[in-house]
């Protein structure tokens, strides 16, 4: 029910449907962690007020972040000023809105957060996990399928692979021949996951290759990266501890024992390169032969 994401939140399809029936409504939904988002008062159905990451919030129902809004909105707009923040809230606008009329509450069924680059790991698990066979492309004999998986139209998969679901291939992807895929991981369109290679709980985005003795795991790959032969990602620490992640210049515990690599768009790997466990890696480095990107690298390195 996972479909549609708008910055940094996933929606589902029905969610999206009964807010657009309002004539002017807002999402909600009760989570855990109340203080990191905007807590939300209602009364009979509509929205009172929005108090934005209190630190002692009245309520585990937040701002989901999905909203129909009239006309009107725009005159609320232009009577905010700049928050304690020094930005221009939205949340201040609804407030305005919110004593002029009604703001019907909708509350989601799904709905996923996604902060942190590597939170794309658990929302694509949860979407996966509702999916249906489907074979559309050319699964050629001695290929084997376990539990489900979906092959998009004109992708061919090669004699002697090993796919053990869930698992999505997209549209015009050449898989193997004789590669495996573990559960969780997702292939976008027009990718090659070639001879020899593993990949489990992996996002791998459009035009992305990983193409020769490969292994990766418990990632997210941009589009348009190319693995060189060999290239290998780490994803457990020797200690068995969770994940820590250097991002923006902070350490990040990622609470996740497992976490390969981070890669942004248009990465390119040399021969045996390795990524180390919790690597962020940005868009366009270049990783040489035999060389190991660890930590946070910023677009366009190069290390060699």
């Amino acid at each position: 029910d996972f479909v549609v994401m708008c910055g940094d939140t996933i929606f589902g399809c029905e969610d999206i449907k009964n807010v657009v029936k309002q004539s002017c409504g807002m999402g909600l939904v009760e989570v855990d962690n109340p203080s990191e988002y905007g807590v939300v008062e209602t009364k009979k159905g509509c929205v009172v007020r929005i108090a934005e990451k209190m630190e002692k919030p009245f309520s585990h129902v937040i701002n989901a972040g999905l909203y129909r809004f009239n006309r009107h909105i725009f005159k609320c707009i232009e009577q905010i000023g700049k928050s304690v923040r020094g930005e221009y809230e939205l949340t201040d606008a609804i407030n305005i809105l919110a004593q002029k009329q009604n703001i019907a509450i909708v509350s989601l069924r799904a709905w996923r957060d996604v902060v942190y680059p590597w939170d794309l790991l658990d929302a694509n698990q949860e979407v996966v996990d509702g999916l249906k066979q489907r074979l559309e492309g050319t699964v050629q004999d001695g290929v084997t399928l376990k539990g489900v998986v979906v092959v998009g139209v004109g992708s061919v998969i090669r004699s002697g692979t090993y796919i053990k679901g869930p698992v999505v291939i997209g549209r015009n992807c050449v898989i193997g021949p004789n590669c495996y895929l573990r559960p969780y991981t997702v292939v976008g369109d027009g990718c090659h996951v070639g001879a020899a290679c593993e990949m489990k709980n992996t996002i791998l985005m459009h035009g992305s290759n990983v193409p020769h003795q490969n292994y990766v795991g418990d990632s997210v790959i941009g589009e348009g990266c190319n693995m060189g032969a060999g290239t290998k990602v780490a994803n457990l620490r020797l200690d068995k501890q969770n994940v820590v992640v250097m991002l923006n210049g902070k350490k990040i515990d990622t609470g996740r024992r497992k976490l390969g690599v981070i890669m942004g768009d248009g990465v390119q790997t040399g021969v045996n390169a390795i990524l180390n466990i919790g690597s962020v890696v940005g868009n366009g480095v270049f990783v040489g032969p035999g060389c190991m990107a660890s930590g946070e690298i910023g677009p366009k390195a190069r290390i060699l």
